[in-house]
């Protein structure tokens, strides 16, 4: 198939081995130029086939800096099946500390199925849904808030596809031992990874591991934990690659987040200060922060309050706000009686 995208990766083959996607676009410095972005491949034997990927996002750090340790630390004879490395996934975006390509401003994760003719981004979202993604039983793709945005950490599903593979996504995602956990309900033609996992027949994990554009100790361990947890589950490894970890504290909260009403967004220009932190427990009505006009200073600040019960997930990190810009966001908690039969 033609994806507008080049590789030398030979999927039957045991080995070892580290190359390149490559891109063709031209641009002014290199009229021949190639977007090149790294991949990595080890495979040893028959078993369970695991896609890692990082960097759908330029500025979520965390699975970028824990799947390059993944891939130098772990040992083909140490692997029983295959594993495919993709840990930056958007790499003009990283190279560039942004969500989005600076080439053609595409957001990868909303740029599935893609278009093996169109801009960078989408060839390669077309290459990963028709190519990478189908070769594989399991992809999880690693994000985190990002530079605008701290996030509560959690796992994610899609509910797609039978009730046997949604038992099965739902097992794992509680198995990566994250303190809550989001079965997403973004439909079967959505644009992201998630959603493209599931038309390409994969099971699909996702999740936030922290935010800011930063990475903390806390983060790293989670997300180390989750990579490790996730490849002995499989049965790909006996032991931990990127371990000891810290043992799981208590079992995975679920929560939904099934409608805009669930956040509170700016309708204007302002300064936003917040009033809890992300991981919050909070009531409908609590006070979620306050809303400054700085070119209007002799007002008051506007009260913001929580739109619903539940945990605060994810808070703007940037005080300077513009309209349209999502403040805060609140999960409520998901009994187990309101997931699909399985």
């Amino acid at each position: 198939m033609h994806t507008g995208l080049f590789h030398e990766i030979d999927f039957e083959k045991d080995q070892e081995w580290s190359g390149h996607l490559g891109i063709p676009f031209s641009i002014d410095r290199s009229p021949y130029y190639q977007l090149k972005i790294p991949i990595f491949r080890i495979k040893n034997g028959a078993g369970p086939k695991l896609l890692l990927m990082a960097g759908n996002h330029g500025d979520e750090y965390e699975g970028e800096i824990a799947l390059t340790r993944l891939y130098r630390r772990l040992d083909a004879k140490d692997l029983k099946g295959e594993i495919t490395i993709l840990p930056f996934a958007n790499w003009p975006a990283v190279m560039a500390a942004r969500r989005r390509s600076p080439l053609d401003e595409g957001n990868l994760n909303r740029a599935f199925p893609g278009d093996a003719a169109g801009t960078p981004t989408f060839r390669l979202a077309h290459f990963l849904e028709y190519e990478l993604f189908p070769r594989h039983d399991v992809v999880f793709d690693i994000h985190s808030g990002g530079t605008s945005m701290a996030h509560v950490p959690c796992a994610l599903i899609e509910r797609q596809g039978t009730p046997e593979m949604f038992g099965h996504a739902l097992r794992l995602m509680e198995g990566l031992g994250m303190p809550f956990a989001f079965p997403a309900e973004n439909g079967a033609t959505a644009p992201t990874s998630m959603a493209a996992a599931a038309r390409a027949g994969a099971i699909g994990l996702s999740g936030e591991f922290g935010g800011g554009g930063t990475v903390t100790p806390q983060t790293m361990a989670l997300t180390a934990r989750a990579i490790d947890r996730l490849l002995l589950a499989l049965g790909l490894v006996q032991a931990p690659v990127l371990g000891p970890h810290a043992p799981v504290e208590r079992a995975t909260e679920l929560l939904a987040l099934q409608s805009h009403a669930q956040a509170v967004f700016a309708t204007r220009r302002g300064w936003f200060e917040p009033a809890v932190m992300v991981g919050a427990r909070v009531a409908a009505g609590d006070v979620a922060g306050w809303y400054h006009d700085f070119e209007r200073p002799e007002l008051p600040e506007e009260v913001l309050r929580f739109p619903a019960d539940g945990i605060v997930i994810s808070q703007r990190l940037h005080t300077d706000s513009q309209s349209g810009d999502c403040l805060v966001q609140v999960g409520r908690a998901l009994s187990r009686d309101e997931l699909p039969a399985r």
